[in-house]
């Protein structure tokens, strides 16, 4: 995957005179500057990823002798509490990444801000698309520059919904879902849910609109939603905020609760969405992510789902994310590097990180399976990504999304942060778990825990 120029010395020389202005050279005799690279609050823990993530740190190594960086990899599961205890014990790393708005988030105000690096060192954000680098401003902190976008999209496996008789889903934005009957239907989330009543089947060939049809033998479900973040699930209806505007009020958004109530009432009531203890189960779990056991006609997920969307066999393909209420929305994952504002070489971390963003981003934005935000490497990326598949896939759909990116970012900052995602994980596994429960109330029940916590000082 390695598409860097055979020339990296002298783009690295340019990186380095971009970031450091007119500063004359170290001799070879200084000391190297040593720099530690955290990871991984995002994706990149992946064995694949390690080496490529390694191979690049030795290519900068190989093209100047002044800074030494050492990629320190912790699984993601344990990077928020492990980042936690190094930066409480003044043992912080210089750098971070890849990390996305979320992860970032739960270290609010402990980011450099590198508009003072862009600006001296004429770091140039035109290759990137217009108000990319907003993504990562926080207040008036810039703490990135714009790197890879996971748009979401719906996967989906075209042999099942052939064997159904059913067209598939559509693939340009505005474009209507035709039924086999002629008749027509805007693709939104109803019509989603239509569709995988009709692709939940049953050990006994019985689908779940049709009598007889048995929810204890389910063999293939209909629909499956990323459900490993309750923001994410509500962004995918439309943008929102726990945050009512004033930081201190908390407000469940519209389309969040429809978007809670979907996922609850497909798992207890129309059965097109499995429950927790059933994704948990070795046939249906799929590595993490149920789409990939093969078993699930539909799908809502990041971009980075590449990574093993193999093991949904050969026939998948890429569609339009549906609309809610009139609005479409794809949650856009923005992953980036950042400096931690305790770094004691903030300079030399952001040589780094502009080597990173540059010269080695296209074979670290191959190994995370995400999309440039430097829209000229957009083709470039997709026709490497095509040749992991011999299936067909229609890229362009994930191009197209881009468009519809959540705005404001469901991971964004609110008060008691890492409080809140606890609160929010508890409900998440209840759901999974328990049904029967009166939606109306927990959604109450949430707002009011969580405006417990943002209350207490």
């Amino acid at each position: 995957m390695n598409r860097l120029s055979h020339a990296l010395t002298a783009i690295l020389s340019a990186v380095t005179l971009a970031a450091c202005g007119s500063a004359a050279p170290q001799s070879d005799d200084a000391a190297a500057v040593e720099l530690r690279w955290y990871c991984c609050l995002g994706t990149g823990e992946q064995a694949e990823q390690v080496k490529a993530q390694q191979k690049v740190i030795d290519r900068f190594h190989a093209a100047q002798s002044r800074i030494r960086v050492k990629l320190e990899v912790v699984t993601y599961d344990s990077a928020r509490d492990t980042l936690a205890t190094q930066i409480a014990s003044g043992n912080g790393p210089d750098l971070a990444g890849p990390v996305g708005v979320g992860g970032a988030a739960a270290f609010h105000g402990q980011w450099l801000d590198l508009a003072p690096l862009i600006k001296s060192s004429g770091f140039d954000l035109s290759p990137y698309a217009k108000g990319s680098a907003d993504l990562y401003r926080i207040g008036s902190v810039q703490e990135g520059i714009p790197f890879a976008i996971y748009p979401s999209t719906l996967y989906y496996k075209a042999d099942m919904f052939e064997e159904a008789g059913l067209a598939e889903p559509p693939h340009k934005y505005g474009e209507k879902y035709t039924w086999p009957d002629g008749r027509q239907s805007e693709w939104n989330y109803d019509t989603l849910r239509e569709l995988a009543l009709r692709l939940t089947v049953d050990k006994n060939g019985k689908d779940a609109t049709q009598a007889g049809f048995d929810p204890g033998a389910i063999v293939q479900y209909g629909f499956e939603p990323a459900r490993d973040d309750l923001r994410y699930q509500g962004a995918a209806f439309a943008a929102g905020s726990l945050d009512a505007g004033d930081g201190k009020t908390v407000r469940i958004p519209d389309a969040w609760a429809d978007s809670w109530r979907f996922f609850y009432d497909g798992m207890w009531k129309d059965r097109f969405i499995m429950t927790g203890p059933v994704f948990e189960t070795e046939r249906f779990n799929g590595d993490g992510a149920a789409f990939f056991s093969g078993h699930v006609a539909m799908s809502v997920n990041f971009l980075w789902s590449t990574y093993g969307v193999a093991g949904a066999g050969d026939d998948w393909d890429l569609a339009a994310m549906p609309s809610h209420d009139g609005r479409t929305t794809s949650p856009t994952s923005a992953d980036t590097f950042r400096i931690l504002a305790g770094s004691k070489h903030p300079a030399e971390a952001f040589e780094f990180l502009a080597y990173l963003v540059g010269p080695a981003s296209q074979e670290l934005l191959s190994a995370y399976g995400a999309m440039p935000a430097r829209t000229a490497d957009q083709d470039a990326f997709f026709a490497k990504l095509a040749e992991q598949f011999p299936n067909k896939v229609d890229w362009q759909v994930a191009k197209d999304s881009v468009v519809f990116a959540d705005n404001p970012h469901s991971e964004s900052h609110t008060p008691k942060y890492n409080q809140t995602l606890t609160i929010l994980g508890t409900y998440r596994s209840r759901w999974m778990t328990r049904g029967g429960l009166d939606m109306d109330a927990q959604l109450k029940e949430m707002r009011q825990e969580i405006q417990d916590v943002w209350n207490r000082s």
